[in-house]
């Protein structure tokens, strides 16, 4: 990031505005894996089992030409 911005600091970026930051050789992740465990402990729900999404990832998404047209606003 300090070849992109100026920064003060010369650390390697970790934590920032509540989003976790790991750098490496393929690029720059942003999660929020320690906000999500911290809803879940707050509601009781830390030892809930997970699930996978239940989505072909080797499948692309297509548009369905005749399908309606949805108000995004509403949701």
């Amino acid at each position: 990031m300090k070849d992109k911005f100026q920064m003060s600091s010369m650390v390697e970026l970790t934590y920032f505005l509540g989003l976790q930051v790991k750098q490496n050789k393929d690029g720059i992740f942003i999660s929020q894996d320690k906000y999500v465990a911290e809803i879940l402990r707050k509601f009781g729900l830390s030892e809930g089992k997970s699930a996978s999404t239940p989505i072909d990832a080797e499948r692309p998404l297509v548009k369905d030409s005749d399908g309606e047209y949805v108000d995004v606003h509403t949701y």
